[in-house]
């Protein structure tokens, strides 16, 4: 085999084994950050083992724990691809270098057996004086040159060549080893998912036992989630009334000096709740600094998504969820997720809520057990606002995100 040849068979090796470990890496880390999220719901599903009565936030944890096992047994099956791809590659790179090592030691014996019979001074002289001519007695001359320093490349060749083959034979070895750790991990993974299984099945017969006192709970739930939402809506409509007023007072201003100037008055368009909001350059900009970073706003809270954005069903009984709910550690401290004021910062049914202002876009924070801001309060992201309470023995965040009245899904809103 020629030596460019060797050097594309080598970079492919490389790169082939750097691209697989920097899939093999991420694999991990999600795998890792999936397992952490599991153990943050079983820790607080053992602190809730001792409230005998059955929840909503119970139910909701133990599906998002089953959500979370099964992505991560997913994550593992393609681990396990991945290895059996790279074990198909080691066994064929294994296979084409024994291959390369036998022939570079046949050619290599041959040179040998012919520096063998050429190899005394009085032969490699006669080799010489035979040649016809002056020219080709030098070539005779170039090519025993040649010859010696070729034979000690095939050497040095060959001794690369059982490097190379001795390191694929170590990766390919440990991939197997690992391809049987990874199986093991599945196992039990499968183990524990058809407990927690089990557990699901259990909770959901008790639940339709006890329809009725669960339709008691979302009743509750929603009245109290009417209030709030009264509250926030009525402080956005209070934003949007003063904004108004600027407006109209500054249309009215500029009127009346058009008049005094003997022009006409600029003609008004027609304006909306968020044109109000963004009437100042300030607000403009917040909200525009906001909407740029859809898609990469810092949770509020390290956790878990256990209730999404939307309408839910509970046996027969259906609610909304204007946000989404957040399962975290107990005293986890909750963050602003963007720059802003503090627009309301109160205490009802046992809990507080936040709601904070960022041009056009609200951000509402609820079930916190302390808060640390005060209404007029100016926050920057990640600011500290308050810690995050329990809610029925689980720590839960209910997290919003409107623009003016409307609400958003969170989701699309922060970083994946």
């Amino acid at each position: 085999m020629s030596l460019k040849s060797l050097i594309i068979l080598c970079l492919f090796i490389l790169s082939s084994s750097f691209s697989f470990a920097q899939s093999s890496t991420a694999l991990k880390r999600k795998k890792q950050a999936l397992q952490r999220e599991i153990n943050l719901l079983q820790r607080n599903a053992n602190r809730a083992a001792k409230n005998k009565k059955l929840t909503l936030s119970q139910i909701n944890a133990l599906n998002a724990k089953i959500g979370l096992m099964q992505e991560k047994i997913a994550v593992i099956n393609t681990e396990i691809r991945n290895l059996d791809h790279q074990i198909n590659e080691n066994t064929h790179t294994v296979t084409n270098l024994k291959g390369q090592l036998g022939q570079l030691k046949d050619e290599y014996a041959a040179m040998m057996r012919f520096a063998q019979r050429n190899r005394s001074a009085y032969e490699r002289m006669m080799f010489i004086f035979a040649s016809q001519d002056f020219n080709q007695a030098y070539k005779r001359i170039r090519y025993l040159q040649q010859f010696g320093q070729y034979r000690k490349k095939q050497a040095d060749y060959i001794q690369g060549r059982q490097k190379d083959l001795k390191y694929k034979i170590v990766i390919l070895d440990k991939n197997l080893k690992e391809k049987s750790n990874l199986l093991q991990e599945q196992e039990n993974d499968r183990a524990k998912l058809d407990k927690n299984k089990s557990e699901q099945a259990l909770v959901l017969n008790k639940y339709s036992r006890q329809e009725k006192q669960y339709k008691q709970d979302i009743a509750v739930r929603r009245k109290k989630q009417a209030r709030l939402d009264r509250d926030i809506r009525a402080a956005i409509l209070r934003d949007i009334a003063i904004a108004k007023k600027k407006a109209d007072a500054a249309e009215r201003t500029a009127a009346a000096r058009a008049r005094t100037a003997n022009k006409k008055a600029p003609a008004g368009k027609a304006k909306t709740s968020g044109s109000y909001l963004n009437a100042s350059a300030g607000s403009a900009k917040l909200s525009s600094d906001f909407q740029k970073n859809r898609g990469s706003l810092p949770w509020p809270v390290n956790g878990t998504i256990t209730e999404r954005f939307g309408k839910h069903m509970e046996g027969q009984a259906s609610y909304v969820n204007d946000g989404i709910n957040i399962e975290t550690a107990p005293g986890a401290a909750v963050r602003a997720v963007f720059a802003g004021t503090v627009r309301i910062a109160s205490f009802q049914y046992g809990v507080y809520f936040i709601l904070i202002k960022h041009g056009e876009y609200y951000t509402v924070y609820q079930n916190l057990k302390s808060v640390s801001v005060a209404v007029g309060s100016q926050v920057t992201t990640r600011q500290t606002i308050g810690i995050v309470a329990n809610d029925g023995g689980r720590p839960q965040l209910q997290f919003q995100i409107r623009r003016g009245k409307v609400a958003q899904n969170p989701e699309g809103w922060i970083s994946k």
